[in-house]
């Protein structure tokens, strides 16, 4: 039975809103619809941002590519999902409905990772928070299957793919089924979705029923039978999982060894009832053409007009006048999910296209001459990591980066640095600014300096932002990132290299506290580092388990799934906020947190007078930062500290005078 009512939806936008046209942009109306001409939508998108028609949102990338393949496709944004009524809006699609939560996963969306509210949501006119459930791909999925049971739905973006398989969900704490089921869906194409995506509608549109459509690399199914699938591995059941979760750190294992579309295998996974969800292989990355013609379909590079009354959508801001020139990513960070969102394999655009795209951005009305950013997930990633990765595909066994380099690595900086001199060079163009991640062990491992010379003196804007993540060793192993002395390295070489040009810039670093493997004794060794550099973190990111990361395997199964050893784990709020305040150990309003953190450590050695130590004693430090709370006795009596600097400013004064009547 369809729920949909679509008498009287003619004229009702999102939410029912009347929307005015919006010359240039997909429909979001049904009055947008009609004026295009279209009697019925091939396709319609169900998203949990606003819409956004800039290829840094992956719902522009998606339906715009589908329309360049000849299907209708229109948006749904943020509908209400607690009305069946609101994903009706273009009634009954031709061939599927597509559902992504958005450029975000809902829960990093909504909750810091002390899992207490955001109070706005940078994805939504007006940043406005609460304009999507929790969960959003999953919520919406059923949503729709109430409305029209039969027809298909394929999940897509950030959140489904990260979810395809059974996951660890940190916000409640459990160990949850794979999305797919979640949201009664019937696909998911995950990853960035271009090639997998017009196959599933190529498949659809000859009439091949949903159900069958099993055969598309990218994508994840659900099935009864598995007979037919040849080089699979079967994962432990979820159920297996649930049970035992060092059952799941050997799955996730399997999982991320078979994350490369030329060596992957087929990854089945079984659930009651006899239902299997079953993982292709990972679709081929796109060539330079590929991803050239993705980036120059007819963007608005702008949100819909229909947000303008409420200021607009906030994300806009940080890429309207900002540059991909590349995705995927050979780093390997533990905590980072693009091995298994984007791939390992670094695809990038043709100087061509970035040059066509910035010529454009120049002619913008409030474009002020600085280009705030030419990058991806790695902005000095600019090809793959080797020569064989193409044919043979990335290594399951070892990573590009980690420990050290690997001696196949292709270090070079040469095709960055020339795209980065074409565009200082265009008329109009003041700066060119780099705000995406530097690999500064890459960097270190380039034996050419010219590279790094012409960031330090055309790219950085005063501060440079870079990621060390921590300083211990140890915590350095768990996170997958190069060592302290590479760290090190780097710091000295980009200060010399500031004083050879004469300029004055500096070092912002990032560091993570509470990651698995790090314990209070690691966060004593960053504070010391921290204090021994003179500087103190205006943030703190404590660890995030997101889902489908070899971190948050190890923060929920005390396990490393690379080598099945034990880690430590810190999961007590107070152990993190001890972890945290250490790295802020000049805050005042830290102290008792630093004081008891550095006593459970045993090192009270830093705390008392020397130049090493953290903290003063408690005594000296209550009269030095907490006078406040020792107010001594009556109103306007001074304090004792108080007291004894005014009578020793009084006896100086009184020394004073009398030198001056003798030296008269």
């Amino acid at each position: 039975m369809q729920l949909c009512d679509t008498e009287g939806m003619s004229r009702r936008g999102n939410g029912g809103r009347v929307v005015a046209m919006a010359e240039g942009f997909l429909p979001i109306t049904k009055e947008e619809m009609d004026a295009q001409g279209m009697e019925q939508l091939d396709f319609v998108y169900v998203i949990g941002d606003a819409y956004v028609d800039h290829p840094s949102f992956g719902h522009a990338i998606i339906s715009r590519v589908l329309e360049a393949h000849g299907y209708a496709v229109g948006i749904i944004s943020q509908p209400d999902w607690k009305d069946v009524q609101s994903v009706c809006v273009f009634g009954r699609p031709r061939l599927a409905f597509l559902v992504s939560a958005g450029n975000m996963d809902s829960m990093v969306n909504h909750y810091f990772v002390s899992k207490k509210r955001r109070p706005g949501d940078a994805y939504t006119p007006g940043g406005e928070a609460g304009k999507r459930p929790d969960r959003a791909c999953v919520v919406y999925g059923n949503l729709i299957r109430r409305a029209y049971p039969d027809v298909p739905i394929i999940l897509g973006g950030v959140e489904a793919s990260l979810r395809r398989l059974a996951h660890y969900d940190y916000w409640s704490d459990s160990f949850r089924r794979s999305a797919l089921l979640d949201a009664q869906a019937d696909l998911i194409s995950y990853g960035m979705g271009e090639h997998s995506i017009v196959e599933i509608a190529d498949a659809l549109a000859s009439g091949i029923a949903v159900q069958d459509i099993t055969f598309v690399a990218g994508t994840v199914y659900k099935t009864k039978d598995i007979s037919g699938i040849y080089d699979s591995l079967k994962l432990p059941s979820y159920e297996e999982m649930k049970e035992e979760p060092v059952k799941y750190a050997a799955s996730f294992r399997l999982q991320y060894e078979n994350t490369d579309p030329f060596t992957g295998k087929y990854l089945v996974e079984g659930y009651p009832n006899g239902t299997y969800v079953v993982q292709n292989p990972p679709a081929l990355p796109l060539t330079t053409q590929e991803m050239d013609a993705v980036y120059e379909l007819p963007y608005q590079y702008t949100y819909h007009p229909s947000y303008e009354g409420k200021g607009g959508v906030p994300a806009i801001t940080e890429v309207k006048f900002s540059l991909t020139s590349n995705r995927g990513c050979f780093g390997g960070c533990n905590f980072c999910a693009l091995t298994f969102h984007q791939g390992r394999t670094v695809q990038t655009r043709s100087h061509e296209s970035i040059l066509k795209e910035a010529q454009r951005m120049v002619q913008e009305p409030d474009f002020k001459g600085y280009i705030h950013d030419v990058g991806g997930p790695t902005a000095n990633f600019r090809h793959p990591s080797c020569k064989k990765q193409m044919q043979a595909g990335v290594c399951k066994d070892r990573q590009c980066l980690y420990p050290s380099p690997c001696k196949n690595l292709m270090v070079d900086h040469r095709d960055y640095l020339e795209l980065l001199r074409k565009l200082r060079a265009l008329d109009g163009v003041k700066k060119v600014f780099i705000r995406s991640g530097i690999r500064f062990d890459y960097l270190m491992a380039d034996r050419d300096d010219a590279f790094f010379r012409e960031l330090v003196e055309h790219h950085v804007s005063g501060q440079l932002k870079v990621a060390p993540e921590h300083i211990s060793d140890k915590a350095l192993q768990k996170m997958g990132k190069p060592g302290r002395a590479v760290y090190e390295r780097f710091v000295k070489k980009y200060g010399r290299i500031n004083e050879e040009l004469g300029k004055k810039q500096f070092l912002v670093p990032y560091f993570m506290s509470s990651h698995p493997g790090a314990a209070l004794k690691e966060a004593v060794e960053l504070a010391e580092y921290l204090r021994d550099l003179g500087y103190m973190p205006e943030q703190v990111q404590d660890f995030y388990p997101t889902p489908s990361t070899v971190s948050t395997v190890m923060y929920y199964t005390g396990i490393d799934p690379r080598d099945g050893k034990e880690v430590y784990v810190c999961r007590n709020p107070h152990e993190k906020a001890m972890q945290r305040a250490l790295i802020q150990y000049r805050n005042p309003n830290n102290y008792e947190l630093v004081y008891e953190a550095l006593r459970k450590a045993g090192r009270e050695d830093l705390i008392g007078f020397g130049k090493e130590c953290l903290i003063r004693p408690r005594r000296l430090a209550n009269t030095a930062h907490d006078g406040k709370k020792q107010e001594a006795g009556k109103k306007g009596k001074p304090r004792q500290g108080e007291a004894v600097r005014a009578s020793v400013r009084k006896k100086k004064t009184i020394r004073n005078v009398h030198k001056k009547k003798r030296e008269s």
